[in-house]
């Protein structure tokens, strides 16, 4: 049964979060199309084409989001509480900071339960649209744009130039068209006074009709054959020119050509594609071994012939090297023989040893990608830990102090997971270690804090710090 004390805490807690959960959002959104703004400005991109990423990068973004919404929202929920001295107050009632965090405790469970249902089967096909569609948006050209006095060469084949255009932006004037035919000795000129510009109706040619001008034409000799070369001039009171903008329009790449990303599977696929690439490196390594050994043939006759005695009087048993063995003629075709030996060996070995790191680089990525889901699930409940008793020990509310707080321990939080990662990709730590890094740094933290905001403690406060810095003072 739900009592008024976690009523109070409830609500004093859904608002700020679900307010810091979508600014969250907003900024990570922003952020993103900071680093992205100059492959989307001036493709001519709809607007429910830029919705429809927006809608599928914002799904992307929300197991980033949740936890620092309930690092922000809890700091601000508990420093709100202690700033009014609700919280003292609750606390000279008997009851403890631990009773009267477990309403949002549980919140918290649930949110990172929810966070980790969203990351196994919402985030893959979000991931896989919104990377298939980032890229299709990456290399389509820029929209069809042309201006006063430049000469626009996007076109495959052609370079326009127009003079002047009226105010209804089709009438054009002192145009100049130059067209190259696939042949280098073949290249056309058009030169008109006027004409009018227009997009067809299905969007896929620029039409032209041009009125007042000349058509030249170059044709070059053949060669070998003697033949001058011609020069020809056409002019017309009316010419049409159709250019093909089909490299202009936004194409959709189909899905499945990202199918393979580790980022698209769920953690039951990851489990299989683990296993496959396991059983796939093991055998690798089978035959890089074997391959190691099987150049050299004598190998197989070790066992026998260093268990066998020699007689001493034999060349084998005097001989102290392998050179007095070797007649002066079949030493150097030996030596010859045994460099090319080496070094097809050694090519064989680094092909060998390059691909098993691949399979091993691919394999540690698909493990981070298991771990991950489960790390930024369980952020939310770790940053949690962190954020109420930290908020009942500052004691302030609104986004000052605590906007600070929670930054600086999200940021934490994201560096030691990045840092984390980057070590596992390159191998120097296992995936299981690098991507719970941040864990091993802040769940210590967080039960610090803890301990110290069922103690009261002023650790944050600006009445601790002015007694450290007096009792230093006085020590010197």
């Amino acid at each position: 049964m739900i009592k008024k004390l976690d009523k109070l805490i409830l609500k004093a807690f859904v608002g700020p979060f679900i307010a810091t959960f979508f600014i969250t959002i907003l900024v990570l959104i922003m952020q993103f199309f900071w680093l992205y703004i100059d492959d989307f400005v001036g493709k001519g991109l709809g607007i429910g084409l830029v919705f429809k990423f927006i809608f599928y990068q914002s799904a992307v973004l929300v197991p980033l989001a949740l936890p620092l919404a309930i690092l922000l929202s809890s700091l601000m929920t508990f420093g709100h509480l202690g700033e009014s001295f609700e919280l003292v107050a609750i606390k000279s009632s008997g009851i403890s900071l631990l009773r009267f965090m477990r309403p949002l405790f549980f919140i918290a469970i649930l949110v990172s339960a929810l966070a980790f249902l969203f990351s196994n089967n919402v985030i893959p096909v979000a991931y896989l649209k919104s990377r298939t569609m980032l890229s299709d948006i990456v290399y389509a050209k820029p929209s069809f744009d042309l201006k006063e006095g430049e000469f626009y060469d996007k076109l495959n084949g052609f370079a326009i130039k127009i003079g002047k255009k009226e105010a209804d932006d089709s009438t054009i004037r002192d145009v100049i068209v130059y067209e190259q035919q696939p042949s280098p000795q073949q290249d056309n000129f058009i030169i008109a006074k006027s004409g009018v510009m227009r997009v067809s109706d299905n969007k896929r040619y620029l039409e032209f009709n041009l009125r007042d001008g000349w058509r030249y034409q170059e044709r070059g000799a053949t060669s070998g054959n003697g033949a001058k070369a011609e020069f020809i001039r056409i002019g017309f009171g009316e010419y049409k020119k159709l250019f093909d903008l089909k490299d202009f329009q936004f194409n959709e790449t189909p899905d499945s050509l990202n199918k393979n990303n580790e980022r698209v599977y769920t953690m039951l696929q990851l489990n299989k594609a683990i296993d496959s690439l396991k059983k796939e490196n093991k055998r690798l390594k089978g035959n890089l071994d074997s391959s190691i050994y099987s150049t050299f043939r004598f190998l197989k006759f070790i066992d026998s012939t260093s268990t066998q005695k020699l007689p001493p009087d034999t060349a084998w048993a005097k001989a102290k090297t392998l050179d007095a063995l070797l007649p002066d003629s079949a030493k150097d075709q030996i030596f010859q023989r045994a460099t090319e030996l080496a070094r097809t060996m050694r090519s064989t070995l680094e092909v060998s040893m390059q691909t098993y790191k691949d399979q091993s680089k691919i394999l540690r990525k698909h493990m981070i990608e298991w771990h991950r889901k489960l790390v930024l699930s369980s952020a939310v409940l770790i940053l949690f830990l962190i954020g109420a008793p930290l908020g009942s020990i500052i004691r302030k509310g609104g986004l000052g102090q605590p906007l600070i707080a929670a930054i600086s321990f999200f940021m934490l939080f994201y560096f030691a997971t990045t840092t984390g990662e980057k070590m596992s990709k390159e191998g120097t730590l296992p995936p299981y270690i690098g991507m719970w890094l941040a864990a091993f740094i802040l769940v210590p933290i967080g039960i610090f804090l803890t301990y110290k905001a069922m103690r009261d403690s002023q650790l944050f406060t600006r009445e601790w710090y002015s007694r450290v810095f007096r009792s230093l003072k006085r020590k010197k």
